[in-house]
């Protein structure tokens, strides 16, 4: 699954986490206050950022773009020396890391358009206040004028991401299939060979394309919108129950967050062995029909009954796994709907804040959360992509076995199992 795109794919993922944090930290300790001193220009002072298309060239931002790039070369110039007979490395390196950019840059919309919303609502909260507040329709037009530039940037981005994500994942199946058939001779007789190469690296290839993009999505917005959380934190003195703690915001995010992801974690530990135990003893069910189709001795109609009812069996025990983890799911994912307004509460109604503050803690409340909970809100997801993970682990398992007993020469028996 991994080896046939990336290259040494154990010490690369290792690699690439610890440059990834290492990068992260040094931006964060030293590498983001040399913007001025490197020439860029000095950032902007004060506590409201540029609004609209200016927040993407500040700085801050083209200091960034370059350190990013630098990054990159670094580490993809490492595995290049190191890896260059790999087939797939400029996809799976350098493609990897435009991903990632560009998810992050999708995100840095995501921060631009909440960044629009404190004035946009504060406009509104002025204008409702009656004719003396000064504010005029062409105040509304300009601000709806700077939303609909921040919103094109981010629909060129996602048809741009969304196309290369697809390509990329497919190089991906393909680089799998390709490993799979080369190996046609020690695989054709291991039992389910033509179900795993076609429909499970198609299904995995399906899935890491939308839930590899969301996790990214996940981590990058963390990255972009907890400072801004934080800095949200000054605007909110105390919480309900509690009352005041540091960076209050920020704190209530991340504890309501893992509490979520635990207790999901907890409620739904047994699904993915039962969906794992689905596919096999629906394969039983499949393979006994299928020999029916050739032999009169097989598939008669005890055998299809007993057979059928193991799979009967393990699809109410889905069910009923299910019931308790969708009760436990649904009533956080409604508590969370509200959450946020409750912590605001004590701020709220001694009026400390402005209509236009309040959309801005509610949406990035909202980004970091949701970003939190993505065990939360993929799980099902994560499930059928470990049910398949397993297979094809046993697939591959299969097929080294069958190796070195041909390698040890011995004539493997056939219908081993994936």
């Amino acid at each position: 699954m991994f080896q046939s795109f990336f290259p040494k794919p154990k010490l690369f993922f290792l690699s690439a986490f610890l440059w990834s944090l290492a990068a992260i930290l040094a931006w964060y300790g030293f590498a983001e206050g040399l913007t001025e001193t490197l020439g860029f220009g000095t950032p902007p002072q004060g506590e409201q950022p540029p609004i609209g298309l200016p927040y993407f060239v500040t700085p801050d931002f083209l200091w960034f773009y370059i350190y990013y790039g630098i990054c990159t070369l670094l580490f993809g110039g490492f595995w290049w020396m190191f890896s260059r007979d790999h087939r797939w490395q400029i996809w799976s390196i350098w493609g990897s890391s435009l991903i990632i950019f560009m998810t992050y840059y999708s995100v840095q919309v995501s921060v631009a358009i909440n960044n629009w919303r404190r004035p946009f609502f504060d406009t509104l909260q002025n204008a409702l206040n009656g004719e003396e507040s000064g504010v005029t329709a062409a105040d509304f037009y300009n601000l709806m004028l700077i939303f609909a530039q921040i919103t094109s940037v981010w629909v060129i981005l996602y048809i741009f991401t969304r196309f290369f994500v697809s390509h990329y994942v497919f190089r991906w199946r393909t680089a799998m299939n390709d490993y799979y058939v080369e190996k046609w001779s020690n695989v054709r007789h291991i039992e389910g060979a033509s179900q795993r190469i076609q429909e499970d690296t198609m299904r995995f290839a399906s899935i890491m394309e939308g839930l590899g993009v969301a996790f990214i999505d996940s981590i990058m917005t963390l990255i972009a919108f907890l400072p801004v959380l934080f800095a949200l934190s000054s605007h909110v003195s105390s919480l309900p129950i509690v009352g005041e703690i540091p960076a209050p915001l920020f704190t209530a995010a991340i504890i309501w967050s893992l509490f979520g992801t635990v207790l999901l974690g907890l409620v739904g530990i047994k699904l993915p062995g039962l969906e794992f135990h689905n596919q096999r003893v629906e394969a039983a069910y499949r393979k006994e029909l299928v020999y029916g189709e050739d032999h009169e001795d097989r598939a008669n109609p005890a055998t299809l009954r007993e057979l059928f009812g193991f799979v009967r069996q393990n699809y109410f025990r889905l069910y009923f796994h299910y019931l308790y983890f969708n009760l436990a799911r649904g009533i956080y994912l409604q508590s969370d709907n509200i959450f946020s307004y409750f912590i605001l509460i004590p701020t709220i109604v001694v009026g400390k804040i402005t209509f236009g503050i309040v959309q801005q803690i509610l949406t990035a409340f909202s980004q970091v959360s949701s970003s939190f909970q993505f065990l939360v809100n993929s799980w099902t997801t994560i499930i059928e992509l470990l049910s398949i993970y397993k297979r094809l682990k046993g697939f591959e398992v299969s097929i080294a076995e069958r190796e070195l007993a041909v390698a040890g020469g011995t004539t493997p028996e056939p219908g081993a199992q994936a």
